[in-house]
């Protein structure tokens, strides 16, 4: 039964409320480790609150690009963005009165209006092409909505706060702006987010013709490639972000960066971003070697052009690829065989075979190998795991050798996780089968 449009209202206002009222509350209480995570999970719980009810928004941004797709009503559109931009502001007053001081909006220490606005351009893209591509489907909306839209914020918080203050929503620059006095950037801002949305809406078509989930195959190969390409891009912009931002968080915003992704895209390109995941799709009869072939073309290219992107974010400032302080290359080979292994691993196992697969859970899974990894050997080799990361890295940094040796440490970790899987899931009486018609032969 179809809710009412006072109650889609009243669901708007409380969800935006709750979103930037949290936001406040984090800033001014200083959670600089905790603050992206707690704001990320106040977008995730008011999802499943009130998504049933007014397809939770809670961003002017997020309701234009729904308005695009042809997802949401014009008329709704405009009356939702009225009400999120009404709540961000008494939201802003709010915590303001709380804490009795306010924060101005605006590019962090060191950066101007362009990088802040490009920032903010491309996390709201982010944010808004995963909404419509995991909520706003013809045939519903895919079960891990919620946290895959949450949890764009801690890829864009801990990337690209740094940078413009990560707000990716114009109801929440405009609360900011208002309690704090600070209008200077809200124009910049509020369009930026705007292009963002509108971008977005432009390449979920590229991505997805059908406007429908990809259950059958039928995905062009210009939307496999389109697919490769933006989960990449993404992943490598918000690796370099959160290094160049010496964030607090780097693994874990990076994994939620990759999970957020492959929960938007996996059933278009079976979302790999990574050539050497691609490696172990080919030797485990997943992936045709043609389909790989282009995809770790694509792969690549997003990688250099994610590098470019994000050195060009701060100044020209880059970081090389190559083993940590203290470590040497032997070492760093370790590293990355075992946890592009792990990574490779769980992607067969979680999300390929039949005898392990999980309908639901494997983006969380696979995700989370970036935070196991990153955080347990990133200060030995910087825990890059795929090679479009080591020659995105490169590819602004000059560190091509260690690109070069990198990525053949990658793909033994790959092949070596393929072979584990081909000995541990090979089906028994499969392999009886065969091996008595080989017999017979």
């Amino acid at each position: 039964m179809a809710s009412s449009t006072g109650a889609k209202l009243i669901a708007e206002f409380f969800g935006t409320y709750l979103l930037i009222f949290t936001i406040g509350c984090n800033v001014l209480s200083g959670t600089p480790v905790w603050g992206g995570v707690s704001i990320a999970c106040s977008l995730m719980v008011v999802i499943y609150v009130f998504g049933g009810v007014s397809g939770a928004n809670f961003n002017p941004a997020v309701s234009v690009a729904l308005g695009i797709n042809n997802s949401l009503p014009w008329s709704d559109v405009g009356a939702y963005s009225v009400v999120q931009l009404i709540a961000g502001v008494a939201a802003g007053f709010s915590y303001s009165a709380l804490f009795g001081k306010s924060f101005a909006l605006g590019p962090g220490k060191g950066f101007g209006v362009v990088e802040a606005c490009i920032a903010e351009l491309l996390y709201t893209f982010m944010l808004c092409f995963v909404v419509l591509n995991v909520a706003a489907l013809k045939s519903g909306g895919k079960s891990w909505y919620g946290l895959a839209i949450g949890f764009v914020i801690v890829a864009g918080a801990y990337g690209a706060g740094a940078v413009s203050g990560g707000c990716f929503n114009p109801a929440v620059a405009t609360g900011i702006a208002v309690s704090g006095s600070s209008f200077g950037s809200l124009v910049p801002y509020f369009i930026s987010e705007l292009l963002g949305a509108g971008a977005a809406a432009g390449l979920y078509k590229v991505v997805r013709p059908s406007d429908d989930l990809v259950t059958d195959g039928s995905s062009t190969l210009v939307s496999k490639l389109a697919a490769e390409f933006i989960g990449t891009f993404f992943l490598i912009l918000t690796v370099g972000l959160n290094v160049l931002g010496g964030s607090p968080a780097g693994a874990f915003s990076i994994a939620a960066s990759l999970m957020c992704m492959i929960c938007a895209l996996g059933d278009v390109s079976g979302a790999n971003f990574n050539p050497a995941v691609s490696l172990a799709l080919i030797i485990n009869g997943a992936l045709d070697a043609a389909t790989a072939g282009a995809y770790m073309g694509v792969q690549i290219v997003a990688g250099c052009l994610a590098a470019v992107t994000y050195s060009a974010i701060y100044g020209g400032k880059s970081f090389p690829l190559g083993p940590g302080a203290g470590y040497g290359l032997g070492q760093a080979a370790v590293a990355e065989i075992v946890y592009t292994f792990v990574l490779c691993l769980v992607v067969l196992g979680a999300a390929v075979h039949p005898k392990t697969k999980t309908e639901h859970f494997f983006p969380l899974a696979i995700g989370s190998c970036v935070t196991v990894g990153g955080n347990a050997i990133g200060a030995i080799s910087g825990g890059s795991l795929n090679p479009a990361v080591s020659f995105g890295l490169a590819s602004v940094s000059g560190s091509f050798g260690n690109a070069i040796a990198y990525s053949l440490f990658e793909f033994v970790g790959a092949g070596i996780a393929a072979g584990l899987v081909m000995a541990t899931h090979a089906d028994t009486e499969e392999v009886q089968e065969k091996t008595d018609a080989e017999k017979g032969a």
